[in-house]
């Protein structure tokens, strides 16, 4: 077979990137019989694509830049949906779109990867020019697309109940965690972390400054705490909405870090805490917890399937139970023992491996 892939969401730096990077190395590393044509589209970051590119190991892909950016795909795929993407790739067997924008083909099987749905359940938290363009790409999903992958069951939950796909059309694949990278760090390079970020005894939350991630409860939850020797520290850039007013010394907005820092704030964290009030999956919670660090996060959407039996799972919108909790883990030395014992059990469920090998199988079904 062969098999072209959009990979041009791996320029963006999110979750959606993430998850296409790895696919795609782990679809190379143990599919040595199909070919793969990898192609992106960008006019800005042909960079980033042409390193990504260089670093993939085999012999049975090509790669392509095309200059369909964003906003042309948009157009061309989404609301006019015309130009086949065979225009594009030559003949192929299968086409996987990933995120964004939705092709039409000419005799290629089709199937893409759904993470969240966010455009239909927070539409407050989006550009209505996002909302439409995802809007229009999963109607014709929905209208042509033989498969989908769903990074949790509870996106497949809202796929079945919100745009009404059918069950058997969706396959659950989970993110994997990148064992290479995230696991208990040195106590010499914590120390290095801290002394970086001028931190010392610190809870750790983590994500885009929005609405969504519910930075406020943390923070509100943070004064309450009868631990005066605690810092807060929250890693992630602004995205939109009402940026944090922080008047308190022992709150540290860190912005964004790089991606070697992460493992080691992880590790050097009392508690990690998420209580984002909606994910596609909440890979954070298991890189902290691999990292050995205890987790709170929500009880709702895919927070639970993430977390596992290796976190406290809380309402979201209750900021009390987000301090008991808080102040259980930090109090309670056995407890606190137990939960990164389950973390990191939790944790070693989720591998790039299985997940790739399950797509792969998706994808030969829709070989006659």
């Amino acid at each position: 077979m062969k098999i072209a892939i959009d990979v041009s969401q791996v320029v963006y730096g999110t979750g959606v990137s993430n998850y296409v990077k790895n696919l795609v190395v782990n679809l190379l590393e143990i599919d040595k019989k199909n070919h793969y044509l990898l192609f992106g589209g960008t006019l800005r970051e042909n960079k980033k694509l042409t390193d990504f590119f260089r670093q993939l190991k085999g012999t049975n892909f090509q790669t392509k830049i095309t200059p369909f950016s964003p906003h042309p795909a948009n157009l061309l795929w989404n609301k006019f949906h015309i130009l086949p993407i065979e225009t594009i790739t030559g003949p192929i067997d299968v086409y996987l779109s990933s995120d964004w924008a939705q092709a039409p083909t000419k005799k290629a099987k089709t199937l893409t990867i759904a993470y969240d749905l966010i455009p239909w359940l927070y539409p407050e938290t989006l550009h209505p020019k996002i909302i439409n363009t995802h809007k229009n790409r999963m109607a014709w999903v929905k209208k042509e697309v033989g498969q989908i992958i769903a990074i949790s069951q509870s996106t497949k939950k809202d796929l079945k109940k919100i745009v009404n796909i059918a069950e058997e059309k969706i396959t659950v694949a989970y993110p994997g965690l990148d064992k290479n990278r995230f696991f208990p760090q040195s106590k010499e390079k914590i120390a290095q972390v801290k002394k970086k970020y001028q931190l010392k005894n610190y809870i750790l939350g983590l994500g885009t400054q929005e609405p969504r991630k519910n930075f406020n409860q943390v923070i509100t939850a943070f004064e309450k705490l009868n631990h005066h020797d605690l810092e807060l520290a929250i890693v992630g850039k602004y995205g939109w909405g009402e940026k944090i007013n922080n008047k308190n010394k022992k709150i540290k907005m860190l912005g964004y870090v790089p991606d070697e820092d992460l493992a080691l704030l992880y590790s050097g964290a009392s508690v990690f805490v998420y209580p984002s009030l909606y994910e596609g999956f909440g890979m954070p919670i298991v890189e902290a917890q691999a990292c050995g660090c205890p987790v709170l996060t929500s009880n709702v959407s895919s927070m639970p399937e993430a977390a596992g039996q290796g976190a406290i799972l809380v309402n979201p919108q209750d900021n009390n139970e987000i301090v008991q909790s808080l102040e259980k883990i930090i109090t309670n030395r056995s407890f606190r023992k137990n939960l990164i014992k389950k973390g990191k059990e939790n944790a070693d469920r989720f591998s790039w491996k299985e997940s790739a090998q399950k797509i792969l199988r998706v994808i030969k079904s829709l070989q006659p």
